[in-house]
């Protein structure tokens, strides 16, 4: 038996309803090695699983959780890459992110939100001791997320506008920005978020305002609500980077602003464990420090989803599963 958190049953009005919290019987996959979970980092994807959107009834109960830094079975901390492929290697594809087969931890295999965690022992990152592991938790799905759109999509520094500034994505997106470089803006509904936006490094924008000028590229995670101001914002040629849709996913396409101006739009999630290693050196280097919300126990849990789910948080949320 484990102590764990995982999905029973599926509520869409009130995702909460059916999240468990207590002792679960977990079979581990063979060969896959055990880590000792300290702390976990909630993320949308939680909330989506919750609602049943990605996790099919026929494989509940399921543990939550894609983000964890814990020790693994020799001591040694680490921090767990959430991406997973079949076959040993991903069938020698070399970016599992793009493997017609990948999934994420909590999806086809129990997550993170519990005291242990298996996983392929390829899935492990050796953890800096200058990381704590609760800022470590912050890494392998929103920071990892935002330095891919960073890194790969958007290249060399420039100018940048980051949709609603305090989400997990958007928010490691305006620190990573701001380390590498880029002049950042970002845009939030509430006074007291460009507020936060600003301390960050942002220029604090109102939703839907006219820049100064044009930028190079956007950072889009809202969807709906922000999307004809991310193109309208673009300059000719530049680039929208697309990791979520909080806000619904059916905007208006706008193909002649796409197509007349030139612009990309290029959709991206997660990253490789390559990524993540240099994700984690640039961080510890830089001394880069991920924004955290809050940290609570684990019987908090529930609070720390719901903060997520109402747009309470300002970071990351972190959950201490050991002491």
């Amino acid at each position: 038996m484990v102590r764990c958190a995982w999905v029973e049953e599926f509520h869409d009005a009130d995702p909460l309803a059916g999240l468990r919290l207590g002792d679960l019987e977990v079979e581990p996959p063979p060969g896959w090695v055990r880590v000792d979970v300290e702390a976990v980092s909630v993320n949308h994807h939680d909330v989506w699983s919750l609602r049943g959107v990605g996790l099919p009834a026929d494989r509940l109960p399921m543990v939550l959780g894609t983000d964890a830094a814990g020790t693994d079975e020799h001591g040694r901390p680490v921090i767990v890459h959430a991406v997973l492929t079949p076959g040993e290697g991903g069938d020698g594809v070399e970016d599992e992110t793009l493997h017609p087969r990948r999934t994420l931890l909590s999806e086809r295999h129990h997550g993170t939100f519990a005291e242990h965690v298996w996983v392929p022992a390829g899935n492990l990152v050796e953890r800096s001791p200058l990381l704590s592991a609760e800022h470590a938790a912050c890494l392998p799905t929103a920071w990892l997320t935002a330095w891919r759109m960073l890194t790969r999509h958007l290249g060399d520094a420039g100018s940048l506008l980051v949709q609603g500034a305090t989400g997990g994505v958007a928010t490691a997106a305006i620190v990573l920005g701001h380390a590498l470089g880029h002049e950042v803006w970002a845009t939030s509904r509430t006074e007291e978020g460009r507020a936060f936006a600003e301390g960050l490094g942002a220029h604090p924008l109102h939703p839907g305002a006219r820049l100064p000028s044009r930028v190079d590229g956007v950072i889009e995670t809202v969807g709906e609500s922000t999307w004809a101001h991310s193109l309208a914002a673009l300059r000719p040629g530049g680039t929208v980077v697309v990791a979520g849709a909080t806000s619904g996913a059916m905007p208006p396409a706008e193909l002649n602003r796409i197509f007349f101006r030139s612009l990309r739009v290029i959709g991206s999630t997660m990253g490789t464990r390559t990524e993540l290693e240099v994700l984690q050196r640039f961080v510890v280097d830089r001394h880069v420090t991920p924004v955290i919300a809050a940290v609570r126990p684990f019987e908090e849990l529930p609070e720390a989803i719901r903060a997520l789910a109402e747009g309470r948080t300002r970071g990351k949320e972190i959950v201490r599963v050991r002491t």
